[in-house]
C-alpha cells in the first residue's frame, strides 16, 4: 500500500513513521509511506499557504490552491483516495479502518488553523473522517491515528494474525484484560484460570469477560454487532445483561 501525507509539521510524522509496527512495515517494504511539506507548494517566495477567511473571524486557513495543487503532483494522475481529517467528518471506527485497507494508495491532507478552504474537499472528492467529538490542533495525529489503524489490517504489517483479529471492536466486543509476571503484585493477583494450562477454560474465560466489559463500558458497540456474533455467544451475552441489569439486546428473530 502506497500512502502520502502532506503537512506543514513532517518532523513529528517521520519520526512517528520510523518506530514500531509501521516503522518495521516501511522498513519491510510492505507499506510505501511518503511524507510531504505542504510548503513545496506556498504561492509566494514567502512561503505562505494559507489567508485569512472571507467573512471575518480569527484564524487562516489553507488556500485551495496549494492543497490542491500538491496533491495532483503527487499523485501524478495515478488514482488514490484523499483523507482529510476533519471534525466534521464521518467517525472513524474499525469497520472504516477495514475499507481504508483495501484500497490501492490512500492521501492525507493534514490541516492546521482552521483547516483547509472548503473548495478542497469538493475539488478533490475528499472522504472527511473524523477520529472523535473533539479537536486537536491539527491534522497529523488524526492521519496517525487512522494510517496505524488501517495498516494494522494489511497483510504482513502485523507479525501475528491473530493478534488483529483479537484487537478489541474487531468482533464487536472489547479485548479482554491481560497479566504477565509477576504472578501478584500490590496484593492484586492474576486470575487463577489463566494459570490452570487449560486452553478451553482459558478462552471460555476471556469470552465472558470481554462480554462483560462490552455490556458494562460499550453496550452500543455490542449492540451494533450483535447478530455477526455466533448464537452462543448471543446467548451467553443476554444472560450476562439479565445478571448485570444491562437492557436493550434484541430477542432471536423467529
Amino acid at each position: 500500500m502506497r500512502c502520502d501525507i502532506l503537512t506543514l509539521f513532517p518532523a513529528p510524522v517521520e519520526a512517528y513513521l520510523a518506530v514500531g509496527i509501521l516503522g518495521k512495515a516501511i522498513a519491510a517494504g510492505i507499506l510505501d509511506v511518503r511524507v510531504h511539506d505542504l510548503r513545496r507548494w506556498a504561492i509566494n517566495r514567502y512561503g505562505q499557504v494559507d489567508d485569512e477567511v472571507y467573512g471575518g473571524g480569527p484564524g487562516m486557513a489553507i488556500m485551495a490552491p496549494v492543497a490542491v495543487r500538491a496533491v495532483e503532483e503527487v499523485t501524478a494522475g495515478e488514482q488514490a483516495r484523499v483523507i482529510l481529517p476533519d471534525p466534521r467528518g464521518r467517525v472513524f471506527t474499525q469497520e472504516v479502518a477495514k475499507e481504508l485497507a483495501g484500497e490501492r494508495r490512500l492521501v492525507f491532507l493534514c490541516g492546521r488553523y482552521e483547516g483547509f478552504d472548503a473548495r478542497v474537499a469538493e475539488v478533490l472528492k475528499a472522504d472527511e473522517i473524523s477520529i472523535g467529538d473533539y479537536v486537536v490542533s491539527g491534522g497529523e495525529l488524526p492521519a496517525l491515528v487512522i494510517l496505524d489503524a488501517v495498516a494494522r489490517q494489511v497483510r504482513g504489517v502485523v507479525g501475528d494474525p491473530d493478534s488483529v483479529v483479537q484487537d478489541s471492536f474487531t468482533q464487536g466486543l472489547l479485548d479482554f484484560p491481560v497479566y504477565t509476571r509477576p504472578r501478584e503484585f500490590r496484593g492484586l493477583s492474576v486470575p487463577e484460570v489463566l494459570l490452570s494450562g487449560d486452553h478451553q477454560k482459558v478462552a471460555d474465560y476471556r469470552t465472558e469477560v470481554s462480554l462483560r466489559l462490552t455490556l458494562l463500558r460499550r453496550p452500543e458497540l455490542l449492540l451494533r454487532h450483535f447478530f455477526e456474533l455466533p448464537k452462543e455467544l448471543r446467548q451467553k451475552a443476554r444472560k450476562l445483561a439479565q445478571e448485570l441489569g444491562v437492557s436493550g439486546l434484541p430477542e432471536e428473530p423467529s
